[in-house]
């Protein structure tokens, strides 16, 4: 039986060893096929006119308007993930048997690693003087205690939480106190360091409340500003689409307030409710650098914990120079922490 697997019918109806040129005779007799199908190219017109589409809305997606629901925010958001329906449109078109719509695949494709592909290579280096993380650890976290020593493991020098709870912020101190001997917790951010931390004030994000700090990190290769900030969720309703307008008004007053620090090396850490691709979140994208996409290694989502889809916690950085990023082991929250190392610039400041 197994020899009948490698046998082929000759010209005379004579069965014969199946050899290497018969099988490329049959793959040109199937393509001289395709070549006199002349529906080759008529068919699939409406899989390349959705593949066209796509590489279009990836191409202009800053095009897209704001005014109605937020949805040029919203589609930024998730902008990554538009690259799912490319494989979805290269198999219709196979289906389809259709030239047409293969060549237009290419396209949105092309446009997807000019956006993406740099994210694709580890670009994590081995430098570095202090290395930083951050993490949303939830209000309603079930083990304070548990999640703040498991962040605490990843060896961070200066560590940043947001949303914490008045009730169990006395349980972060206790577990956290071995290893950082300086913390201030400011409303519902906190900050715990290795080193020691002056100048710590609260910032404004027009919010009503604090959600937002300041600290001068006192490091050994020279002071470091360091901001913790949780700014506004946001949420998609039916009624009022990408409902995002008080994180938007938060996002300007930190970017004014980053924009007026003094000191040379500036990090900003927390949850920004927003990603890279935001551009609502300019004030403060625009004049800092993401350590993920700088040196990371992939796209680094941090939420939804039980199946990341977006980075909407960031580590950024001004005039510090980022060595690596990655994120770190899921805890009891429903946000992943995430980390990075950095390269202090002058001491001098």
């Amino acid at each position: 039986m197994a020899q009948q697997a490698y046998m082929t019918e000759t010209d005379d109806g004579r069965q014969g060893p199946r050899t290497p040129a018969s099988r490329l005779r049959r793959l040109v007799d199937r393509l001289g096929a395709l070549r006199e199908d002349r529906g080759i190219w008529r068919r699939g017109w409406v899989v390349a006119v959705c593949a066209l589409l796509l590489a279009l809305l990836m191409l202009a997606h800053a095009h897209v308007p704001n005014a109605v629901g937020n949805l040029g925010s919203l589609l930024e958001t998730f902008l990554p993930w538009l690259g799912v329906f490319v494989p979805v449109l290269l198999v219709l078109a196979l289906v389809r048997r259709s030239a047409t719509a293969l060549i237009a695949t290419v396209l949105p494709v092309v446009v997807w690693l000019n956006l993406f592909g740099g994210l694709l290579s580890d670009k994590n280096a081995s430098g570095g003087d202090l290395t930083v993380a951050t993490h949303n650890v939830n209000a309603e976290n079930p083990d304070p205690s548990g999640t703040a020593r498991e962040v605490a493991a990843a060896g961070a020098d200066v560590l940043a939480l947001e949303e914490l709870k008045a009730s169990e912020v006395p349980a972060y101190r206790a577990a956290l106190s071995d290893t950082y001997p300086y913390h201030e917790v400011v409303g519902t951010v906190g900050l715990w360091s290795k080193y020691p931390l002056s100048d710590v004030r609260s910032v404004d994000i027009r919010l009503g409340w604090q959600r937002a700090m300041r600290a001068t990190v006192d490091a050994p290769a020279g002071r470091v500003a360091v901001y913790v900030a949780h700014l506004p969720s946001v949420r998609v309703k039916l009624e009022a689409g990408f409902t995002a307008r008080q994180r938007d008004k938060s996002a300007d007053a930190l970017g004014e307030a980053i924009a007026d620090e003094p000191l040379e090396n500036v990090v900003l850490l927390g949850d920004l409710n927003g990603t890279m691709n935001d551009r609502a979140l300019k004030a403060v994208t625009s004049q800092m650098r993401s350590t993920q996409g700088a040196v990371g290694s992939g796209f680094g989502f941090s939420w939804p914990a039980s199946f990341p889809m977006a980075r909407i916690d960031q580590i950024l950085v001004r005039g510090a120079e980022p060595e690596s990023s990655w994120t770190l082991p899921p805890t009891a929250s429903d946000h992943l922490p995430i980390a990075a190392r950095v390269k202090v610039t002058g001491t001098a400041d």
